[in-house]
């Protein structure tokens, strides 16, 4: 098999399958070709598994010292819908209009960031649910971004906030339902307050607090806990709804907004704000219980 053949291939969100077009190895940076593999399900209208599907996905490994790992899966570039239709239950109307984004290949977070790969960077935890596996939260925009710098310098590689864009495209994993299972949400696909059901699910637990990363099942891009458990930073500014929005991927940093990003819904909420398309906002110093935040790396830099 020649080398073009071995690329991978970026993948159509819209039309959910993959085309021919090779992307660039260089964009992949010290990939390694290490591949994990997972099971996505979807879901019926009441949460129940209708259907199991076998996956894989590349990435990459990052040491942080202490015995701690940071794993970025490759996520590939692709053209999606951002935001919700008219008819999404619970949508807002700063989710419209939907829009066509394309999105560059680039590597997410398999995890948000957990509380012992922040200690290893940083050296403290400022959460409140303690746990090693847990998502750290209770950190502000600011001292996100001073992760990734920190990081950054570190590992001699870029890491940042993923844009909004990037975000939703990932989360989204090719698929267009509210969430990435399926129609429907339950408290046993995500951590989110189980006493207030989505569309025709039932009633479930409600947790009132973290869990550990990776409890629930991962989307068909190998990415876990996009909803649920805690808000995402996101690197944008906040606007009230799309018009004028970047259609590359790029974080949308125009405009004299104070306010950042959160995406993905957290522990504490009602299951519409875990949606896909879900958009939130809060000033760039402020912290909270509920809000942590996952990390992209794009290619490796050079010595």
């Amino acid at each position: 098999m020649s080398d073009h053949q071995n690329q991978p291939r970026e993948y159509d969100a819209v039309k959910g399958g993959q085309n021919l077009i090779p992307v660039n190895a260089a964009v992949l940076g010290s990939i390694a070709g290490q591949t994990f593999q997972f099971k996505v399900i979807t879901v019926n209208n009441r949460g129940g598994i209708i259907k199991t599907k076998q996956r894989q996905a590349e990435y990459l490994s990052e040491n942080l010292g202490r015995g701690v790992s940071l794993e970025m899966v490759c996520i590939p570039g692709g053209t999606f819908m951002m935001g919700s239709p008219d008819n999404e239950q619970g949508r807002r109307d700063n989710e419209s209009p939907q829009h066509r984004v394309t999105v560059p290949t680039f590597f997410a977070g398999k995890y948000p960031i957990t509380q012992a790969q922040w200690k290893a960077v940083m050296g403290n935890n400022p959460s409140n649910f303690k746990g090693e596996k847990r998502p750290v939260e209770n950190v502000s925009w600011d001292e996100a971004v001073e992760f990734c710098n920190k990081l950054s310098q570190t590992t001699r590689k870029t890491y940042r906030l993923l844009s909004e864009a990037e975000w939703e495209y990932a989360c989204r994993a090719g698929t267009t339902t509210p969430f990435y299972f399926g129609n429907t949400i339950t408290p046993d696909l995500a951590n989110y307050n189980g006493n207030d059901p989505y569309g025709a699910a039932p009633k479930g637990l409600y947790r009132q607090q973290t869990t550990d990363v990776g409890s629930f099942p991962p989307n068909s891009f190998g990415l876990y806990d996009m909803h649920g458990n805690v808000w995402e930073w996101c690197s944008d500014k906040w606007h009230d709804n799309y018009s004028g929005a970047p259609t590359d991927g790029s974080s949308w940093e125009t405009g004299k907004s104070e306010y950042r990003l959160w995406r993905g819904g957290s522990w504490n909420l009602n299951p519409w704000f875990c949606r896909s398309a879900v958009r939130y906002w809060d000033r760039s110093a402020n912290r909270f219980n509920l809000i942590g935040f996952r990390v992209a790396c794009v290619a490796a830099r050079t010595p």
